[in-house]
């Protein structure tokens, strides 16, 4: 059955679902969206804490590890591995059938709170891996200045890494960078690149947001940062996984980090809904939408690699940003660090909301 997600597949992009629920694993809405061309996974401390405290899913296993079990950060854990494990094994078809590995993979994300704690950062990665005990997973780690280090760490110690809340090109780079020290890392001391994988999770329409909220007049300019920054971002990737020093790697079977676009769906109403998909399609890459995003995309998505188109106008595009007065590195910081509160406030909304979970548990049975 052919499906426009399954046209994107054709074209050399995974799509994947930035969702992740006890329920939507079991009661088979996974199974359909991956019938209908879904290829992956991405999950975060909002969307868990939404699957959580929604219903009574959870509820019987919390009542099970409450009995020994006090820290709220390992209830979520247990909680969280068991639905990560679970979609791992769905898609893990996908993941073996597929060429070096470019399909099939399912995102947990490290506590946020540590994303400034290079050290704990990557025991933690190494740490959720194990427990998850799975081969397409890929731990989300932060690409901070203290996530870099870590990210190399983790490849190093043979874990896949998906590289999240990118916002810059710069950042973006580096982050390739760490990958590709980590790879080195792991050939010396014998491991099998083979298995290896990263994606580079570049923010989208966020940049718009915080662009657009700053400038004044100049509305030619409003929505037209993210789409090309993203196009720059995987210019880098080309430049990048390309070269002496690339192919080395590639001739022991490392596979490259792609880019994946994160935050896509449309926050303008006057806009397009599937406008940042449909703007970023192209080869090696992989674009991750909510739910809603992705049957907007069944429905009426219009596939085309994109992702190449207007190099020129794109750099032409954040030149013109900082002509009328925003200035592309304020705009980048700002997210970053924005985007690490953000996630670290909603991992601690998400524990807060155990405790009233388990607070109606244990008052229900008392």
């Amino acid at each position: 059955m052919s499906t426009r997600l399954r046209e994107l597949a054709d074209h050399g992009q995974s799509p994947w679902v930035d969702y992740l629920s006890r329920t939507f694993v079991h009661d088979g809405e996974l199974d359909a969206s991956i019938d209908n061309g879904v290829l992956g996974l991405t999950s975060n401390p909002t969307i868990f804490q939404g699957a959580i405290a929604e219903g009574n899913a959870y509820d019987d296993q919390l009542r099970e590890v409450l009995r020994t079990e006090d820290d709220l950060k390992e209830v979520f854990l247990a909680l969280a591995v068991d639905d990560v494990r679970a979609a791992c094994d769905r898609l893990l078809p996908a993941y073996e059938n597929s060429t070096a590995h470019q399909h099939g993979w399912v995102s947990l994300e490290v506590d946020p709170r540590l994303a400034n704690d290079t050290e704990a950062t990557a025991a933690e990665a190494t740490r959720l891996y194990q427990l998850v005990g799975r081969p397409n997973l890929m731990v989300k780690i932060p690409g901070t200045a203290a996530g870099l280090p870590a990210i190399e760490e983790t490849v190093a110690r043979g874990i896949p890494v998906n590289v999240t809340l990118l916002f810059s090109l710069e950042r973006h780079r580096q982050a390739a960078q760490a990958y590709l020290v980590g790879l080195r890392r792991l050939l010396a001391t014998g491991g099998d690149l083979r298995t290896m994988a990263s994606v580079a999770s570049f923010f989208v329409s966020r940049v718009d947001t915080e662009a657009d909220r700053r400038l004044t007049g100049h509305d030619e300019l409003r929505g037209t940062l993210a789409v090309a920054n993203a196009r720059l971002a995987y210019q880098t990737y080309l430049d990048v996984f390309s070269g002496p020093e690339w192919l080395e790697l590639a001739a022991a079977g490392a596979n490259p980090q792609r880019c994946l676009w994160a935050s896509t769906s449309m926050k303008d109403a006057n806009r397009p809904d599937v406008f940042y998909v449909e703007e970023l399609i192209g080869k090696d890459t992989v674009t991750t939408m909510p739910r809603q995003t992705a049957e907007a995309f069944l429905d009426h998505g219009t596939v085309a690699d994109t992702v190449t188109r207007d190099v020129n106008e794109a750099r032409r595009t954040v030149a013109r940003f900082e002509e009328a007065g925003v200035s592309y590195a304020e705009v980048v910081e700002a997210l970053e660090r924005d985007g690490v509160r953000k996630f670290s406030d909603s991992f601690q909304q998400l524990l807060d909301g155990i405790a009233d979970k388990r607070s109606q548990l244990l008052g229900a049975t008392s």
